[in-house]
């Protein structure tokens, strides 16, 4: 039972949490992907059409959008970008949240209004998901784990990051929690309200992002191991394997009417052209051709268009993706990528009672005084979350660091509720004059680093000044600070300054149009300036000067030659470096 002081306490943490998401991002100007996110969202609910982003499942971007519902905005409905592009959120995300007056003739929209509003949901869908993580760990071990596994998870840099953008990555992780959970109380409970329950949780699952497609497997491998632990023979197994394509069929009733709702007003036309196109390269060509024709069937498009997104994904996937890494930028993904960011942007603190949960739980294991198969097969049965917790964050790390894209830590964020439950189960056993110092080294390293979360680095990385050399991106740079440089010019009152760039926010915007605003746009090719100032994104920087490999190859004229000696005077955030000349 979890009691009123165990749940004060975490309704505080969460508290806290919040607190430190909403003042944080409140000057965080539009990450990338936010760019793409926000106007599909809002053109899902307001125009029922699903042309924009939709290599994303819906559910997110919708929820992000219902406050922007109130704010009477003008939508892009009558650009090109629009009415003829195939898939042209980036340049319809530019004129929703940035030219909008431009295009209507009326008063543009306030992108920072926009952004601020859009992004509350999905900071209160991390408080709920953090009560429900208690709430579970808490009935399994008891509410000493469950307030330990929340702390972990709210004074989390990478989560409290990530939980502050429209983006898939926090919805991700949510949804690998309820699939997961819902699912193991089936295997422990199998009736037929549980399945249902597991059901409709993983087809919420599948409307969060498409990588919860590998619940299935997932699924098949608990129950297989359910299976053995308790009784095994062929017909249970067959009888497992049906109860889960019952939930699968479940979870199609749930993806089915969410996904016709947002073609509702897609011309069946336009989605047979833009499906066509898009998989017109896809490799397994019976695969995209049954989608292109799903695509115009007036009832089965809106399943069509869920298996669009997925080849979409398995499509972008096979290609890579363009990233800094270690002194070098490439489209090939490294196998230390993920395990060297998790060691570099979690607290030092929190990787130490990771070491001593692991160093006492193998202490017990050897100690044990009893030990044969009998005894292990009902310590697995008895804690059974434990074992799939471990079998899930094995299977999720293996396919993250075989998969050929290296694009931020964000993408393991599924990962870390689960590591955060299994070090809590076993830190709460130790004694508390060796826990307690680690737990205030972990509240204190995430409370100064506020508002740069999506930049925090530990010690080992270089901190959040020096962590750019390690991995940039959404990992250190994802565009968040260009408000931050716009104050920095408003301070020092600086007339003229030469901006590149990296991110969903707008210099335009917040400097007026060159020549007559506050700023010039500038590359590398335009050489150093003969005097002024000059702000570079960090991304830009580094992926500019690291070291091309696998057939890259960069050209003199774009790669800040020029700047190679030269120091930045001053930092926008920590993301802008700027300089003067």
């Amino acid at each position: 039972m979890i009691n009123k002081i165990s749940k004060i306490i975490a309704l505080l943490i969460l508290g806290l949490m919040f607190i430190l998401m909403f003042a944080s991002a409140w000057n965080d100007s539009a990450t990338m992907d936010e760019l793409a996110h926000i106007p599909a969202g809002y053109s899902y609910l307001t125009k029922k059409d699903y042309r924009l982003n939709p290599e994303h499942p819906p559910l997110i971007k919708d929820l992000s959008a219902i406050p922007l519902l109130f704010l009477n905005l003008n939508f892009p409905a009558d650009a090109p970008a629009w009415t003829n592009d195939i898939n042209g959120q980036w340049d319809v995300g530019r004129i929703f949240l940035y030219e909008s007056s431009q295009k209507t003739g009326q008063a543009g929209n306030d992108a920072d209004k926009i952004i601020r509003w859009s992004r509350l949901p999905i900071m209160l869908l991390a408080v709920l998901f953090g009560w429900m993580l208690f709430k579970w760990v808490s009935r399994l071990y008891g509410n000493k784990v469950g307030l330990l596994t929340l702390f972990f998870f709210a004074f989390s840099p990478t989560i409290i990051a990530h939980s502050r953008y429209v983006t898939t990555d926090l919805a991700a992780a949510f949804g690998f929690f309820i699939g997961l959970a819902t699912f193991i109380n089936f295997l422990k409970n199998q009736t037929r309200k549980n399945l249902i329950i597991a059901g409709v949780a993983f087809g919420i699952a599948q409307l969060l992002k498409f990588s919860l497609v590998i619940l299935a497997p997932i699924y098949l491998l608990l129950a297989v191991l359910w299976i053995i632990l308790e009784k095994w023979s062929f017909k249970s197994l067959l009888k497992m394997i049906s109860k889960i394509i019952l939930i699968g069929i479940v979870g199609l009733l749930i993806i089915w009417p969410v996904y016709q709702f947002h073609v509702w007003n897609y011309p069946s036309e336009r989605q047979f052209q833009d499906t066509n196109f898009i998989l017109s390269s896809f490799g397994f060509r019976p695969a995209a051709d049954f989608v292109i024709w799903l695509s115009d069937k007036p009832v089965l498009r809106a399943v069509g268009q869920y298996f669009f997104g997925i080849l979409m994904v398995v499509q972008r996937a096979s290609g890579g993706n363009t990233t800094y890494f270690m002194g070098a930028v490439s489209s090939s993904a490294s196998p230390v990528y993920f395990p060297l960011l998790y060691l570099l942007k979690e607290p030092l603190a929190f990787h130490l009672l990771t070491l001593m949960a692991l160093i006492f739980a193998i202490r017990n294991i050897l100690r044990a005084r009893e030990k044969s198969l009998r005894i292990a097969t009902e310590w697995m049965r008895d804690n059974f979350a434990v074992i799939a917790s471990i079998i899930f964050i094995a299977v999720y790390f293996f396919q993250s660091i075989t998969s050929n894209l290296n694009i931020g830590i964000r993408h393991i964020i599924p990962a870390l509720p689960f590591i955060f439950f299994l070090v809590a189960r076993q830190a709460i056993k130790q004694k508390y004059f060796i826990v307690f110092p680690l737990l205030f080294l972990i509240f204190f390293s995430t409370l100064f680093s506020f508002p740069y979360y999506l930049s925090y680095y530990n010690a080992l990385g270089g901190g959040m000044k020096n962590g750019y050399k390690i991995a940039t991106d959404s990992n250190y740079d994802w565009g968040q600070d260009l408000k931050r440089l716009k104050d920095f010019v408003e301070k020092n009152h600086i007339q003229k300054i030469g901006i590149d760039y990296f991110g969903g926010g707008n210099p335009r915007y917040y400097f007026g149009d060159p020549p007559a605003g506050g700023f010039e746009p500038w590359w590398s090719a335009k050489g150093p300036l003969s005097e002024g100032w000059l702000a570079i994104s960090v991304n830009t920087l580094m992926n500019a000067t690291a070291k091309p490999v696998k057939g890259f190859k960069i050209k003199p004229e774009d790669s800040y030659l020029w700047l190679k000696d030269k120091k930045p005077v001053a930092r926008a955030g920590t993301s802008i470096f700027i300089y003067k000349f």
